[in-house]
């Protein structure tokens, strides 16, 4: 009987997968592959965005802009945003390349002094336009570009989530590191991440929401809610108009293509 027991257990470990006997490093891994791979195959995406600036005593100030994107698969994707108003900002523009090894490549260009300036890896810790994102938070979420820790399983607003540490590779992050909340019953899609600076301290919380389907598979929220814990201040951004496969090609996303569409 006790052999009959020990053959019973064996099946039910094999059958269990790659999953039994996982490090919690490896099974973090794993989830971010799976996120990653959920979501390949839009090639191409632009859509329109209403960015609320909210400072510690709820002054508001808006900003709009269009977000294109060109997917890769052998490195990371190529991005870029335009701001349409209001009149101070009109025509700022920045591209960013990921890269899935070292450090993203970003520029931008100020219509006001009509000029594309690099945007150096020891700054990207910097807020962009003055919302409390950094220019690195425009980066694509690449798997190479993190080390993984999963955590545990919980369950938030309702959702079922995975939550994984992610230790930044790149060490001019302005991160020590983020905790990921996966949806892992909705692609893998974020529902929420957690930011702490290089001295370990809570900085920041972006919880995403309003999602809805593309394509039948890639899940997009229709509202980011960015909080800065340290600041007291806060980021909305609105996104409209989703449109996919586009017909944008890579040449598209070039520092001549940065300066035309600024002006």
């Amino acid at each position: 009987m006790k052999t009959k027991l020990s053959i019973i257990a064996l099946i039910v470990l094999f059958v269990a997968g790659p999953s039994y006997g996982q490090s919690p490093e490896e099974k973090g891994i794993e989830i971010a592959q799976k996120a990653i791979k959920a979501d390949e195959g839009f090639e191409s995406s632009e859509v329109d965005l209403r960015m609320v600036l909210r400072n510690r005593q709820g002054q508001e100030s808006e900003r709009f802009m269009t977000n294109m994107t060109y997917e890769l698969t052998t490195d990371g994707d190529k991005s870029l945003i335009v701001f349409n108003s209001p009149r101070d900002v009109q025509g700022t523009a920045t591209l960013t390349f990921t890269h899935k090894e070292g450090s993203d490549d970003q520029w931008l260009y100020l219509p006001s002094i009509k000029r594309v300036k690099r945007i150096s890896s020891s700054n990207k810790s910097g807020p962009f336009m003055g919302s409390e994102f950094a220019y690195e938070d425009l980066s694509s979420d690449e798997v190479e570009k993190y080390t993984y820790k999963f955590l545990k399983e919980d369950n938030f607003n309702g959702e079922n989530v995975l939550l994984v540490e992610q230790f930044p590779v790149d060490p001019k992050s302005g991160y020590q590191k983020r905790i990921a909340y996966y949806n892992p019953d909705k692609n893998y899609r974020f529902e929420k991440m957690e930011f702490f600076d290089r001295k370990g301290a809570m900085l920041k919380t972006l919880t995403y929401h309003d999602y809805e389907t593309y394509l039948d598979k890639h899940q997009r929220a229709g509202r980011f809610y960015m909080v800065n814990h340290q600041t007291g201040k806060e980021t909305e951004l609105f996104f409209e108009g989703y449109k996919f496969k586009t017909g944008l090609e890579e040449d598209d996303f070039n520092q001549t293509t940065l300066q035309r569409i600024g002006r």
